[in-house]
């Protein structure tokens, strides 16, 4: 049986994300390009970073940000989270929609800024959480409702670019 993308790369159902690579793409990267409706009601995007806890999305934001009145007009959101500049062979990506809800009050959410703080700022969190903490600062936690779209090409023989082919990773792959 041919490998996924041996002969061409029209046919990739066989080249989503597993849960483990899933889990290791939200553990390494930590940007991601977040997607909302503008005030027009069109489609708008901003680069920013966040953190991956109990499979909920958490980013900082600043009350007035284009990203923020999004929210507040409409909070369905989609976010995508890409392998590009992580040290992962390969392209990964992962596309999900959900429901974004801001949180004004951040004092009870300490554990939160505590995670960013180590993901985003690992050699000094405690500096990073001074600056979650100023004024007007807000936490955006966004739980996912699907999955739109995920791609994994080192599930694809050489690579999804047509190289030679590479050795199975998994027993999955080998199926």
């Amino acid at each position: 049986m041919d490998r996924h993308g041996a002969k061409d790369i029209e046919r990739l159902s066989g080249a989503r994300l597993t849960s483990e690579a899933k889990a290791a793409l939200l553990a390494e990267q930590t940007e991601c390009t977040f997607c909302f409706l503008d005030e027009d009601g069109g489609p708008a995007a901003v680069v920013l970073s966040f953190a991956v806890d109990d499979d909920r999305f958490w980013i900082t934001s600043v009350q007035g940000r284009v990203q923020v009145r999004g929210v507040e007009r409409d909070p369905r959101v989609s976010i995508v989270v890409s392998g590009t500049g992580t040290g992962s062979q390969g392209r990964q990506m992962l596309s999900i929609t959900g429901t974004a809800e801001i949180h004004r009050d951040i004092s009870g959410l300490g554990d939160r800024l505590d995670l960013l703080a180590a993901r985003l700022a690992p050699d000094h969190p405690e500096r990073f959480i001074a600056l979650l903490t100023s004024p007007g600062r807000l936490l955006i936690e966004v739980t996912p409702t699907s999955t739109v779209a995920s791609h994994d090409s080192r599930r694809l023989a050489g690579d999804g670019r047509g190289g030679p082919a590479r050795v199975a990773q998994n027993e999955e792959d080998r199926s």
